[in-house]
């Protein structure tokens, strides 16, 4: 489904416009709508609003009696807010939402099969460097024997 990195500006109301390779499918799966919600590496999760319910209730099936199970539902599910695409393209993420992430004017969104990250900028490459020094670090072995 989505795939690639993307640069694109935050402007003054908070909003950003999908990429227009994008825009027909999110119309088609879920009418534009999508849900944001906050992620534990510090960026935003997008998802298709039909992709996001599924895992809205294995989080809400899990006993809540277990502090971090609570502490993840309380991330994924109490950060979640429902954004509509308007006839541009655009959506707007939320103050709350901008803060958490720490969005300026310059993101990156980054698609991941099912969803989007959407990333400041400059934590964007920080996370690169990490991600790179991660994999010199050595791969997990359910990885081994992928040949790209």
């Amino acid at each position: 489904m989505f795939k690639g990195a993307t640069q694109l500006n935050l402007d003054g109301k908070g909003r950003i416009a999908i990429p227009v390779r994008y825009r027909d499918f999110l119309l088609g799966y879920g009418a534009g709508a999508l849900i944001l919600t906050a992620d534990a590496d510090g960026c935003l999760l997008l998802y298709p609003q039909p992709a996001w319910q599924p895992i809205c209730d294995k989080l809400l099936a899990l006993s809540a009696l277990n502090p971090q199970i609570r502490a993840l539902q309380r991330l994924f599910i109490g950060h979640a807010e429902m954004v509509q695409m308007d006839a541009t393209g655009r959506i707007l993420i939320s103050p709350a939402l901008r803060s958490y992430a720490t969005l300026d004017k310059s993101v990156m969104l980054v698609g991941l099969g099912n969803k989007f990250e959407l990333w400041d900028a400059e934590k964007w490459q920080t996370q690169q460097v990490l991600g790179l020094q991660l994999m010199a670090a050595g791969m997990p072995l359910s990885l081994e024997g992928l040949a790209l």
